[in-house]
C-alpha cells in the first residue's frame, strides 16, 4: 500500500494539502496522534484499500505530539508499504501573516506565549520530521491553487522512478548537521556577513548578503570545485539506483553564507535540468534570535 504523512509547520497550508489529495483520490485522516499512526497502517492494510492513503500528523496532537513515534512507525513498516512523508513549511513572517488573516489560535499558544515563540518552538519540536521527509515544500508567497499543484508536482517526481530528487539545504552547525544528508560542505572558511554591521540582519537570500558572499574570490574558487563534484557524483548516483540525494551546506547559524551557496548550487542543477530543490532549515530559527533584525533599514 502507499501512504503519504503530511505534516509541517502550523499555518504552512498542511489542511489545503490535504483537502486537495483527498480530491485526488486519497482516502485521508487528519489530525492523527503520532501513537495511533502504526494502528492506522494496519487498519488500511487489514481493509485492503486499493488507493493511496494521507495521514496528517503534526502539533496540533499538542501532549501526545512525538515525532519519534511516526519515525519509529514508518521504520516498522517501510519493508512491507510504500511510506513518504511531506513537509510543508514557510518563514515566520508568512506564518504570523497567515495566523492574522484567519484569526485562529495556534495550537502551541499557551502560557502566555507570543505566536512568534510558538513558531520557533514547533519548529524545535517539528524538526525530526522534517529531516525525515522525502518531500519539503516552502510555501512562502503561495495561495492555495499554488500549494496544491506545488504537492502534484513533488509527488509526480517522487513516482518517477527513473529521477533523482535533489533536496539542498542550509543549516547552522550550532543546531547540529541534519541527520538526513548524504553530503555536507561546510562553508565557514568563508567571511561572515555576521560581523559586518550594515548587512548582518540580512539573510542570503537577500541582496546585501547574496552580493557580499558571491562578490568574494575564495566564493567563486569554491563553487567551481562544488560543482564539478557534485555534477560528477549525480550521475553515479543515478547508476546505483539513488532516488533522493541530501546535499547539507551549512555555516555558522545557517542564515547567512549557507544558505547563499544552497541557493547558488540550486540555480545551477536546475539549469541542467535536474529536479532540484532547496530549502533552509535555521534561516527563522537564527532572525528570531536577532535583537537587531528589527532595526533593519527600508530597502526602499
Amino acid at each position: 500500500m502507499r501512504f503519504l504523512i503530511v505534516t509541517g509547520m502550523s499555518g504552512a497550508g498542511k489542511t489545503c494539502a490535504i483537502k486537495h489529495l483527498e480530491d485526488s483520490g486519497y482516502q485521508c485522516m487528519d489530525n492523527l496522534p503520532p501513537m495511533l499512526v502504526q494502528q492506522a497502517f494496519r487498519l488500511c492494510e487489514k481493509v485492503e484499500l486499493d488507493h493511496p492513503v494521507a495521514l496528517g500528523v503534526d502539533s496540533r496532537s499538542g501532549a501526545m505530539f512525538n515525532a519519534e513515534a511516526v519515525i519509529d512507525a514508518i521504520a516498522a513498516s517501510a519493508d512491507s508499504h510504500n511510506i513518504s512523508m511531506l513537509f510543508l513549511d514557510a518563514d515566520t513572517e508568512t506564518l504570523i501573516s497567515r495566523y492574522k488573516e484567519t484569526r485562529r489560535e495556534h495550537p502551541l499558544m499557551k502560557n502566555g506565549k507570543t505566536l512568534e515563540e510558538c513558531i520557533a518552538l514547533e519548529r524545535e519540536l517539528l524538526q525530526p520530521l522534517r529531516e525525515h521527509a522525502n518531500y519539503v515544500l516552502s510555501t512562502t508567497g503561495f495561495k492555495a491553487r499554488e500549494i496544491c499543484s506545488a504537492v502534484d508536482e513533488l509527488i509526480a517526481q517522487g513516482e518517477n522512478h527513473h529521477s533523482l530528487r535533489i533536496e539542498i539545504m542550509s543549516f547552522g552547525y550550532k543546531r547540529g548537521i541534519p541527520r538526513e544528508s548524504d553530503l555536507v560542505f561546510d562553508v565557514r572558511f568563508l567571511p561572515n556577513p555576521f560581523y559586518i554591521k550594515e548587512i548582518r540582519a540580512y539573510t542570503g537570500m537577500e541582496a546585501p548578503v547574496r552580493d557580499y558572499v558571491m562578490g568574494r574570490e575564495e566564493t567563486r574558487a569554491f563553487l567551481v570545485h562544488l560543482y564539478g563534484l557534485v555534477d560528477y557524483l549525480i550521475p553515479l548516483y543515478q547508476k546505483e539506483g539513488k532516488r533522493r540525494l541530501m546535499i547539507a551546506i551549512g555555516c555558522t547559524g545557517g542564515a547567512h553564507r549557507s544558505v547563499a551557496i544552497s541557493e547558488a548550487l540550486c540555480a545551477h542543477l536546475c539549469a541542467l535540468g535536474q529536479s532540484a530543490h532547496v530549502t533552509h532549515r535555521d534561516t527563522a530559527l537564527e532572525e528570531a534570535s536577532w535583537p537587531f533584525r528589527r532595526d533593519r533599514a527600508s530597502e526602499g
